[in-house]
């Protein structure tokens, strides 16, 4: 993202940091009304950045080459202010030490993780004790907007998440300035949800910077703690759209080595999603893309999968009438499909001129 090119458009900043003060003093001073302002303030940093405003912070010419930042998503205020923070860090060390007051509130964690993800690997802290709770605070806000954008199904926090991903998680500088157990928790919150924000490229650089874990010698390497909080991300997500996206980007891990036992939890998590009714309750899309992920990524075996499978289902007739008449459909379509490339392909047969002798 361009820096604020412009005069004007670091004062617009500055006046932003001065009403983001404002709003906390007044959540420091009125206990009953404190969570409401401080979702008031949340709702204001992750709003969208409109044109006006772009034109203002980055000048009519940066603001055209911001659409292009690589972002990702929309270009939201946290973005401008984040970066603002670390070019002028004396405009952000009130709201620090306000949130830091207000550190035991909701939505305090997140608006630290949106405001200052950037500025806590760009500035020197001496003391581990305050290290640590910055740490920690960014990764409980993270997690906590990015499941956001889980129960909505939008990429609005995608920039934060890209940031901890490929400028901290795969950097080892910057990544060596966290305490131990903060890179621990940090690499597990990535683990759930780089399938989400698309990320699936970076997997391998990611999975080669993984943490030592004291109980690695039980659960396993860098993949084998990805796989297991994965299968348990899964297990938790709700959204159809979402979960059907995981099921689409999970069939990047072909070819990513991992213990015997993890390959069992991973299959006994996709087989979960195949069958109708508890606990899952998966609608038929989901079945559908639970069986072409196992199938995808576990070739061996997928007969006898389907062949129990239907056992399984003869066993509840009450899902038989559901059952046949998604095959006849699915019969019918294919049919039809096939009846009109039949035609199609003669119909342009036809019309293909013919060369002459």
């Amino acid at each position: 993202m361009p820096p604020a090119s412009t005069a004007r458009g670091s004062a617009y900043l500055n006046a932003l940091a001065v009403e983001i003060e404002k709003k906390l003093q007044r959540a420091l001073a009125s206990a009953t009304q404190r969570r409401n302002l401080l979702q008031e303030l949340f709702a204001d940093v992750a709003l969208e950045v409109d044109d006006r405003a772009k034109d203002i912070i980055f000048g009519e010419e940066g603001a055209i080459s911001v659409a292009d930042d690589g972002y990702g998503g929309p270009l939201c205020f946290y973005d401008v202010l984040s970066d603002h923070f670390i070019s002028m860090p004396e405009s952000g060390k009130s709201i620090l030490d306000l949130i830091v007051q207000l550190w035991s509130q909701s939505f305090a964690s997140n608006i630290f993780a949106l405001l200052f993800h950037k500025w806590l690997f760009e500035v020197q802290l001496d003391s581990p004790e305050v290290l640590l709770r910055y740490s920690s605070a960014l990764v409980q806000g993270a997690t906590n907007v990015f499941w956001i954008d889980i129960q909505t199904n939008t990429r609005r926090f995608q920039s934060l998440f890209k940031y901890l991903l490929e400028e901290v998680a795969t950097q080892p500088e910057r990544l060596k300035k966290l305490p131990i157990q903060a890179q621990r928790n940090l690499f597990l919150l990535l683990s759930r949800f780089i399938f989400f924000y698309d990320a699936v490229d970076k997997l391998q650089s990611f999975l080669k910077q993984f943490p030592d874990y004291p109980n690695a010698f039980l659960v396993g390497g860098g993949p084998d703690i990805f796989i297991t909080e994965l299968a348990d991300q899964l297990q938790k997500l709700k959204v159809e759209p979402v979960l059907l996206h995981y099921l689409t980007q999970i069939k990047a891990l072909q070819g990513v080595e991992f213990r015997m036992a993890t390959s069992t939890k991973l299959k006994t998590c996709l087989y979960s999603f195949t069958s109708p009714g508890g606990p899952m309750y998966p609608t038929r899309a989901v079945r559908h893309a639970a069986w072409d992920a196992l199938d995808f990524l576990f070739p061996v075996g997928r007969y006898p999968r389907h062949l129990i499978s239907l056992f399984f289902r003869l066993l509840y007739p009450w899902y038989w009438p559901s059952s046949c008449w998604n095959f006849v459909v699915s019969c019918i379509q294919a049919v039809v499909y096939s009846v009109l490339r039949l035609v199609f392909s003669r119909w342009e047969n036809l019309i293909k001129p013919r060369r002459p002798n």
